[in-house]
């Protein structure tokens, strides 16, 4: 499907106008690690699943205004309300789930729910988010998933534009997120969190674990905490069935 490109922001839809809708948030992979999620969901489920581009991944314009996490929300917040939707359920992945926490302390009265997957952007004592930057490729991958043989990517193996994508996208992580991937701000603020809030984790994930995602729950009032078998930090990757299940579940309840 071809994306559809705004003036700031660069859009792909899966599913029908008029079902559910749900705006997907990518992490630092970009929007290659949700972009088959999206349309698995949208052929099981009546979504509507609009996923960006954050601004500034694989090569797209990045306003100044949109080059903090906070800016992201607030640009997904005005997405929102150009296109009129209503009932959005927001889904982040990692740093997509950053920003869907910093969309939900908006408190836009288009956005209903939200599920935050093995999100990043917390600070939790005695558990800190993984060094992305000081990591080989096989060793991010051994931190990422629960079956690092199977799912781990070797960049050698890529196109030369695909490699050339991932090397540009890390400066990007790191402008919007930092080294250290959290807002010692960000626990405090959550508990103005009001809508219903479902945090997703993978057993396996050691990028952030899940004790650093029972955290996230805690600090968000009423949240539920749901962990996944045998997967890691990219359940839409690893374990796309039991992450539909968990989403969906909620969405409809």
């Amino acid at each position: 499907m071809k994306p559809i490109v705004t003036p700031e922001i660069q859009l792909t839809e899966h599913g029908t106008p008029g079902d559910r809708p749900v705006l997907l948030l990518h992490g630092g992979g970009g929007p290659a690690t949700v972009l088959p999620w999206a349309e698995r969901l949208a052929a099981t489920r009546p979504a509507h699943v609009l996923t960006p581009t954050h601004p500034g991944w694989d090569g797209t314009p990045r306003p100044e205004e949109t080059s903090t996490i906070a800016g992201l929300a607030t640009a997904y917040a005005e997405l929102l309300d150009a296109r009129d939707l209503h009932d959005v359920t927001v889904v982040g992945n990692s740093i997509g789930g950053w920003v869907a926490a910093e969309l939900a302390l908006l408190g836009s009265p288009r956005t209903t729910r939200f599920v935050l997957v093995d999100a990043v952007g917390l600070e939790v004592p005695g558990q800190p988010v993984a060094d992305f930057f000081a990591l080989t490729p096989a060793e991010l991958a051994q931190l990422s998933y629960a079956d690092p043989q199977r799912y781990g990517i070797d960049p050698a193996a890529l196109p030369p534009e695909a490699r050339a994508r991932m090397a540009a996208n890390r400066p990007v992580i790191e402008d919007y997120a930092g080294r250290a991937m959290t807002d010692a701000t960000l626990a405090g603020r959550l508990s103005g969190v009001t809508a219903p809030t479902l945090v997703v984790w993978g057993e396996a994930d050691r990028i952030v674990t899940p004790d650093y995602g029972r955290a996230y729950a805690a600090a968000v009032p009423g949240a539920e905490f749901r962990l996944l078998p045998c997967t890691g930090h990219l359940p839409q990757v690893e374990t796309p069935d039991l992450l539909t299940e968990a989403v969906w579940d909620f969405v409809t309840r």
